[in-house]
């Protein structure tokens, strides 16, 4: 169960890692244009940078803390905090219609659950 959920957070923290650089870094008109960022051009360039930058510290939250052994217990309260983002995007998604994204978003937000709950009572960290 330890490298299962290993995996899973590791999965979300790529995700988080390649959702954060893109929100972070690329300009909001330019995400704007690609599918699955229109939402984009109705946030202001300030909340998107945001949600990047909280993405990044989620994508290190899911594995620092255990690798390095300082505060492991950060691992499942970031895959809580992931669960929220999720939900707020399968939201978002979901008023644009489009369903596919929100259907992924909601996998996402199952796999931090996973990892949450696994973390925090079926195999922590700490004794």
């Amino acid at each position: 169960m330890n490298t299962t959920l290993w995996i899973a957070a590791g999965l979300l923290a790529a995700v988080a890692l390649a959702g954060g650089v893109s929100k972070t870094f690329v300009p909001k008109e330019k995400l704007a244009a690609h599918r699955g960022g229109e939402w984009t051009g109705h946030a202001s360039t300030g909340f998107v940078k945001t949600l990047g930058v909280l993405e990044l510290l989620a994508a290190a939250g899911l594995i620092l803390p255990a690798a390095l052994d300082v505060a492991p217990v950060m691992v499942p309260v970031t895959a809580v905090c992931w669960v929220l983002l999720m939900a707020g995007a399968m939201i978002t998604h979901g008023r644009l219609g489009q369903f596919g994204l929100a259907t992924l978003n909601a996998g996402y937000l199952a796999v931090a659950v996973f990892v949450a709950a696994g973390r925090f009572a079926v195999e922590p960290f700490t004794g």
